[in-house]
């Protein structure tokens, strides 16, 4: 899967993908091949922390 690499527009992607299609984090990653830390550290550049409890970055 190919994400942006605008840090909002992640975000956006990211947030989206886990609200339609996944219970986790772990399982979005792992289904798109993608690197969790990598996501986490392009969206902690603005702010965004993800939480587990709603299963979004906030």
């Amino acid at each position: 899967m190919k994400l942006p690499n605008d840090p909002v527009m992640l975000l956006s992607a990211v947030n989206t993908g886990l609200r339609d299609n996944y219970k986790s984090l772990d399982e979005f990653c792992a289904a798109a091949g993608l690197v969790k830390s990598e996501i986490e550290s392009k969206l902690e550049l603005i702010g965004y922390k993800y939480d587990e409890k709603v299963n979004q970055f906030v």
